[in-house]
């Protein structure tokens, strides 16, 4: 992979930071972590709770849930590995959010994904719509935790 590479992530449990670190290291990118306004407590995140914030927020994909900052540097990179977890089928809206704060023009944005039993459905559709039409948006891989940072340089040198 050529030009400077920022792995951005959301992680609600701490797998896909995980993985997003051992990324990092794999790309010799920089991280940054996705983190809303308001943290998801483990209530929030419980996916058998139809009243509970993710199953709202993800029963509406127009939510745009805040984030705590808006640090980023974007300007600064050629190439984004993008992580998130499934929910749902798809990335949670807060990548959305993430996605529609910054001008992604002429970038690479490459999809990254941790799960626990689904594939990425039509998570690149969906995100497609946040990001301008000159962005490139490529799925990429679903990373459980099991790669090893030579695993993940692997990968990354064919992207």
């Amino acid at each position: 992979m050529s030009g400077k590479t920022l792995v951005a992530y959301f992680s609600a449990s701490g797998v896909t930071a995980d993985v997003a670190k051992k990324l990092a290291q794999a790309a010799e990118g920089n991280l940054y972590e996705i983190r809303p306004r308001e943290p998801y407590t483990a209530a929030d995140l419980d996916w058998t709770n139809k009243r509970s914030r993710s199953t709202l927020e993800m029963n509406d994909l127009s939510s745009r849930p805040g984030l705590a900052d808006r640090n980023a540097d974007i300007a600064k990179y050629d190439t984004i590995l993008l992580g998130f977890p499934i929910w749902w089928g798809v990335a949670p809206t807060i990548v959305n959010t993430f996605l529609e704060s910054y001008d992604f023009s002429g970038k690479r944005i490459v999809l990254f994904a941790t799960s626990g039993g689904s594939g990425f459905g039509r998570t690149a559709d969906v995100l497609k719509a946040s990001v301008s039409a000159d962005t490139e948006l490529v799925v990429g891989k679903l990373l459980n935790g099991r790669q090893t940072v030579a695993d993940l340089k692997k990968w990354v040198e064919t992207l």
